[in-house]
This record gives structure tokens, C-alpha cells and sequence, in this order.
């Protein structure tokens, strides 16, 4: 399966975003699906995740009450982002996986860049 992260830019605090992540390739329904974000300098940091067909879902401390993870029927997974913060500005990627760390996702997207001021 081939990911392609979109939807980034520049936003003001406080203000919201909504990414996608579109799948092409393999089934995609039967991937549990995570959005991970990158800053200069920093590890990559786990945001979200949601299972094969959208019943659970987990969240990194940083982004819990912030942030939504949800997908559709067809090959998209999405990542609602309100209340942005300067702290949220990073490279963010989807992949395909569970859990909370970086190695245990696969099928890493393209990244697309958010970037919040103050």
C-alpha cells in the first residue's frame, strides 16, 4: 500500500487544520492506521492512531482533546486538528500500524508540513 499525507500549511494558535491520508495499492481497510509528527531536531512522536474499522482509537498525550482521528469507507484516513498550538508545528506522516512507537508502523507516507504561529 502507497500513503500520500496532505493538507498542511501555515495556521494561527488557536486555529484548525484537517489532514488526509490517502492509500493507493493493497486493501486498505485492513490496516489499522497511525499519524505520527516530526519536528526539527526531535524524535518522531506518535499522535494517532485507529483500528481496521474505525472502532478504537488512541491518542498521544500531547494531542488528546485536540485532536480526532477518523476514516472513511474508501482509503482515507483523517486527522482533525483544533486548537493548534505552536508546539504542534511539524512534519506529519501516516503509516500503517498499532500502537505508539515509530517501529511498529510500516508503509510510511510522504509527510506534509504544519506550521502554527504565535
Amino acid at each position: 500500500v502507497q500513503l500520500q499525507a496532505f493538507g498542511g500549511g501555515l495556521v494561527q494558535t488557536g486555529g484548525s487544520l484537517r489532514l488526509s491520508c490517502a492509500a493507493s495499492g493493497r486493501t486498505f481497510s485492513i490496516y489499522p492506521m497511525g499519524w505520527f509528527r516530526q519536528a526539527p531536531g526531535k524524535e518522531r512522536e506518535f499522535v494517532a492512531a485507529i483500528t481496521r474499522y474505525g472502532g478504537t482509537t488512541n491518542y498521544g498525550d500531547s494531542v488528546k482533546g485536540r485532536f480526532t482521528i477518523s476514516r472513511d469507507n474508501a482509503n482515507t484516513v483523517y486527522l482533525q486538528m483544533n486548537s493548534l498550538k505552536p508546539e504542534d508545528t511539524a512534519v506529519y506522516y501516516c503509516a500503517t500500524g498499532w500502537g505508539n512507537s515509530f517501529y511498529e508502523y510500516d508503509n510510511w507516507g510522504q509527510g506534509t508540513q504544519v506550521t502554527v504561529s504565535s
